[in-house]
């Protein structure tokens, strides 16, 4: 059955550019697909397929393949030979494994739909496929995602959610060019601080998670949608509290020394540093006061500031103030803080 349905194509050989076989019940490919070398366009979707033929490697021509709702357990390595793939619709199958060499010939992909699936994890050479920009792995079972995948750095959409994502790597700050974040029901704590500053980002969705507060910083992008609903983020109900005084480390001390000099131009210290890598790096991880904007290393006190983005962006239903992430220096800073910081009470 499935062969004569295909003999209409295959009358056009070489010239078929198209070719729609969706829901046909079938089982395995039709024989004589891999002689429509021109093919540039193929569905299989709604379909009975557990592997891929070997004629599949014969469509080198083939830019959109639509696999989707089918009995797949992994992504067929045949993949590998349609070097000129653009987009790729895996959803709806029983994929729980992708073979790392099946990205070797996909470097032309921009779309991967890999929805409803049973993935845990990505393989790290994921990273190969360099001109990705729209990733959809929403309803997995992805428990994290690997630092490679952050070099993907054409990615423009990437959606996650309901996996079982514990954490973000922090080097999701080179996904420079990503405007559409979608994180939701997964099992968050955290966000990394290398969200803020992702400047393209305008949409990000974080909605049921375990997060209580959003990463320094995050206010200043530019959202044009924010949604956090169904997470325990922290309230703004003030209380007094008696705070100790400062006792600092050898270590945090001297540093803060050293990165006072270095901001009133100490030549003889900054000649010295050039000749110590060691230091260089240490002092890298120095962060900023919001009260006094002195330098400090390692030792801070954590605070929240409540944020109104309302106003300028689509928010959850339920959001009036968000809780953002702030870091003094001292509880010398607390005490003459700006009345919109407040210390983080701890039940």
């Amino acid at each position: 059955m499935a062969e004569r349905q295909l003999l209409p194509a295959l009358r056009g050989g070489r010239g078929t550019r198209s070719l729609l076989l969706t829901a046909r019940g079938l089982s395995h490919l039709p024989r004589g697909l891999g002689t429509m070398s021109g093919l540039e366009g193929l569905s299989l979707r709604g379909n009975r397929l557990r592997r891929l033929s070997q004629e599949m490697e014969a469509l080198s021509q083939l830019k959109v393949l639509n696999l989707g709702n089918n009995n797949l357990d992994e992504v067929p390595e045949q993949l590998k030979s349609l070097i000129s793939l653009e987009k790729l619709h895996l959803f709806g199958n029983k994929i729980n494994r992708i073979p790392p060499s099946v990205f070797d010939g996909l470097q032309n992909l921009v779309l991967l739909n890999l929805n409803n699936n049973q993935l845990t994890c990505l393989p790290p050479e994921i990273q190969r496929l360099k001109n990705l920009k729209c990733v959809s792995l929403d309803n997995n079972q992805l428990r994290s995602i690997p630092k490679e995948f952050c070099c993907l750095r054409k990615l423009r959409e990437l959606h996650l959610s309901h996996n079982s994502i514990i954490a973000i790597p922090e080097e999701i700050k080179y996904l420079m060019k990503l405007k559409i974040l979608i994180l939701s029901r997964n099992q968050i704590e955290e966000l990394p601080d290398g969200l803020s500053k992702m400047k393209k980002l305008r949409v990000l969705d974080v909605a049921g998670n375990n997060i209580k507060i959003f990463p320094t910083g995050i206010e200043s992008l530019e959202l044009e949608e924010l949604y956090c609903e169904d997470n325990p983020l922290f309230e703004k109900k003030p209380v007094s509290a008696i705070q100790e005084e400062d006792i600092l480390t050898l270590k945090e001390l001297t540093a803060r020394f050293i990165l006072t000099q270095l901001d009133n131009k100490n030549v003889y210290l900054h000649r010295a540093l050039k000749k110590n890598l060691e230091v260089q790096t240490i002092l890298s991880h120095k962060q900023k006061c919001a009260h006094c904007g002195r330098d400090f290393l390692g030792m801070w006190l954590e605070c929240v500031q409540f944020v109104d983005v309302k106003q300028r962006m689509k928010t959850s239903r339920n959001l009036e103030l968000l809780p953002v992430r702030t870091l003094l220096c001292s509880y010398n800073c607390f005490n003459h803080r700006d009345h919109s910081l407040f210390g983080i009470a701890v039940p």
